[in-house]
């Protein structure tokens, strides 16, 4: 392989000159930068990452910690973030927390001994204590998906709590009166927000909210939560089921039509996060939509702010609007 000395030598400059090119290319006049571009091409040469990481103090990588990547939700959010990563010629790692705390911690740990430049995280950690620790030693950070009051970090959100009254009033409008919102756990900030959304809407067109909680937020879950409704009866099951995300309505939609009920007309459904899938379920679900390409390319374009300007970077909280998309369910 090429060494950063045969460029050089190649192109009649000093090794300082091409590291310039590489990493600060503005430094350099044109026509020699152009010179050892020549070369670079000619020779195959390719940078040595890992030594530019030593010269430089920080890699070209940022960090994408989310609690389940197999959700298309986060699937989403990281097209996103990669799409802002791309423009700053940045490469995003991904990493899967589980919804586990342990495991959150050792990936966040895992990413700043490895320097890089900064890192989005959806947190398990609900105290953030990690997350205070990782900017008192100097790590930009952008909570994403999470909001946060603290001036110490930016974070970008959705209003969940208008997200719950949006599905909430909804089925109220339509005569629903005994409504189940699936989801969990409850101790999730984004799941309570969206049940207690929901709880204030419904109580106000003198509807109730009964809270089915699940242990996650899969499809799997959603089924056996639609079995445990499906096996009340008729005259003791709601009529509507709210759920905290669309993988669950999924899950709730596959029993219910299994088991012979009719959706909507024997139990509606309503979804959260408008996936890809939800229009194209075998009844399409109504579902409140969350932008969330958006929430990762505005999070990316905070944590860039603040890597590229951390002297004058204000931090800022963004919090995003949800909407409800009417379809069949």
């Amino acid at each position: 392989m090429a060494r950063i000395e045969d460029v050089a030598a190649r192109a009649g400059v000093s090794v300082g000159t091409v590291s310039n090119v590489l990493n600060r290319p503005q430094a350099v006049a044109p026509k020699t930068r152009a010179r050892v571009e020549a070369a670079i091409a000619e020779l195959g040469y390719l940078p040595n990452e890992s030594a530019r990481a030593l010269v430089s103090g920080r890699s070209r990588t940022v960090g994408l910690v989310v609690p389940d990547v197999t959700n298309p939700f986060f699937a989403d959010l990281a097209r996103g973030a990669e799409e802002v990563a791309d423009k700053h010629d940045v490469v995003v790692e991904l990493y899967n927390s589980a919804d586990s705390l342990e495991r959150e911690l050792r990936y966040l740990g895992r990413l700043e001994t490895q320097r890089v430049q900064g890192i989005l995280v959806t947190p398990v950690d609900r105290g953030g204590r990690a997350v205070e620790e990782l900017i008192s030693r100097g790590t930009p950070v952008v909570l994403l998906d999470r909001g946060r009051p603290s001036r110490s970090v930016c974070s970008v959100s959705v209003d969940h709590l208008a997200g719950g009254r949006l599905a909430g009033a909804h089925l109220a409008e339509l005569g629903h009166r005994r409504i189940a919102f699936v989801g969990g756990p409850l101790s999730a900030p984004q799941v309570a927000d969206r049940l207690d959304g929901a709880r204030r809407a419904a109580a106000a067109a003198g509807a109730t909210v009964e809270a089915v909680e699940t242990p996650a937020l899969t499809v799997a879950a959603g089924r056996q939560a639609a079995g445990a409704l499906v096996a009340r009866g008729a005259g003791d099951r709601p009529s509507a089921v709210f759920c905290a995300n669309d993988l669950l309505a999924l899950g709730v939609l596959q029993t219910v039509t299994r088991d012979g009920l009719r959706v909507p007309e024997d139990l509606a459904i309503v979804g959260y996060d408008d996936i890809e899938f939800a229009a194209a379920a075998a009844v399409p679900l109504t579902s409140v939509r969350q932008p969330r390409e958006q929430l990762g390319r505005v999070a990316a374009e905070l944590l860039f702010e603040e890597i590229n300007d951390a002297g004058r970077h204000g931090h800022r909280q963004v919090a995003f609007q949800p909407e409800l998309v009417v379809r069949r369910s």
